[in-house]
């Protein structure tokens, strides 16, 4: 499923995206709450990133799309859903990474919004989560802003001390607070619920009135 928001168009990843996620990866500073700042090596984007997001995409309708601008159709990052192996739960696990030069404008917000509305009006989802380092305070974020609350805490063993940077939190939106929710946006306006609509490659489901 191809999905559309104001700023960007989310396809499914392909082999062509290779390069591009490679550079992504390369970047320190995207990978310092992944890695430690280690990029992802090539061999691994290919023959496990790629192929673990085409068999969820198979199995489950889920995986990871490329963020391209929709101007322009220049990559901007990732964005992804993925089913839990060990959970018997209708849930999954949100994440994305975009390109540094595109913090801070809201894409992020943006485009995680269009995949929990996706989750669970599309997909059946009764609980989307994501994760991160505690001291990633701007992906901690657009948790908030997308309606996620805190839901666990994991500390490090070589670091009881919550907020140094070690420990690793976990937020959640459950269905029943996504249904009961307005997701209002920085222009006060509500999000608009638009139809299914056909594509020349694919369906595309155009997420309207999203612009934080």
């Amino acid at each position: 499923m191809i999905l559309e928001t104001v700023r960007l168009r989310l396809r499914p990843v392909t082999v062509s995206d290779v390069d591009a996620l490679v550079a992504l990866d390369s970047d320190p500073l995207v990978m310092r709450f992944v890695s430690g700042g280690a990029p992802t090596p090539r061999e691994v984007i290919e023959g496990w990133v790629l192929p673990r997001a085409e068999a969820e995409r198979r199995a489950h309708r889920t995986g990871m799309w490329a963020a391209t601008d929709r101007r322009t159709d220049h990559f901007r990052g990732w964005f992804a859903l993925r089913t839990p192996r060990h959970s018997h739960r209708p849930e999954l696990e949100l994440s994305y990474r975009l390109q540094r030069e595109h913090w801070g404008r809201g894409l992020a917000t943006e485009a995680a919004h269009a995949l929990l509305t996706m989750s669970f009006r599309e997909l059946g989802a009764e609980r989307v989560f994501a994760g991160t380092m505690s001291a990633n305070t701007a992906s901690r974020r657009v948790m908030e802003k997308i309606g996620m609350r805190l839901s666990a805490i994991h500390l490090c063993e070589d670091d009881v001390v919550f907020g140094s940077g070690a420990g690793e939190v976990e937020y959640e939106l459950l269905r029943s607070h996504w249904e009961t929710t307005t997701m209002s946006w920085s222009s006060g306006q509500r999000a608009v619920r638009a139809p299914l609509v056909p594509a020349a490659h694919g369906p595309r489901h155009a997420v309207a009135g999203l612009t934080a």
